[in-house]
């Protein structure tokens, strides 16, 4: 199995896998977008909200905002030490606290963590006239895409090349905060491991 990159820049990546065949070209595929964890608003708890949006479309704006972060900084909640109460090493606390008449941003998001944040601060939120006021906290955890929409790494597509079923030119388009070659090479660690607990599953059978 061969691997050719034939386009990079910060939010694509193109290249070319040969030597395979479709169920590992769809696996990766898959993979990339739904299994690479990133992370994501999960909770938000409102102090006040006087706008005109209701709690809960607020909230879904926020977990819609994709958030540049180290992977290798984060665990999932429920494998974290903390055993899911919530730490510094599986969550990240967001605050925002405005008053009207303004527009809020992504940007007004103030993060306990400064290398977390959105990818880019011009996500609108919510307007807020004279005499409205918004005031919450929000936690981002790990996730992953198919748990909800809000987790995808990234959108991955491949046709065949031509003349040839064995060579796939591919294209992944981060829609997170992470690199585009990190969800490659992360997607390909997460198919061996996958495979690894296969056969080790297979031996069990008599």
């Amino acid at each position: 199995m061969k691997v050719k990159i034939t386009d990079q820049n910060e939010s694509k990546i193109a290249f070319t896998l040969e030597d395979a065949d479709v169920p590992f070209a769809n696996a990766m595929r898959r993979v990339m977008m739904v299994e690479v964890p990133t992370l994501a608003v999960e909770w938000v708890d409102f102090h006040e909200n006087t706008s005109a949006m209701y709690d809960e479309v607020v909230a879904h704006r926020l977990g819609l905002i994709p958030i540049t972060f180290d992977p290798k900084m984060y665990n999932f909640t429920e494998e974290c030490v903390c055993e899911g109460k919530g730490c510094s090493q599986c969550q990240v606390y967001f605050v925002l606290d405005k008053k009207g008449p303004c527009a809020i941003y992504s940007g007004d998001l103030k993060s306990t963590d400064e290398t977390v944040k959105p990818i880019d601060p011009g996500f609108p939120i919510v307007e807020l006239l004279d005499g409205q006021n918004l005031k919450l906290d929000a936690i981002a955890q790990l996730g992953k895409g198919e748990a909800h929409i809000k987790w995808q790494a990234a959108i991955a597509a491949y046709k065949y090349a031509k003349n040839n079923d064995t060579k796939f030119n591919f294209t992944v388009e981060t829609v997170s905060g992470l690199e585009p070659s990190y969800i490659v090479q992360k997607a390909a660690e997460i198919i061996e491991v996958k495979a690894e607990e296969f056969k080790e599953q297979l031996k069990e059978i008599k």
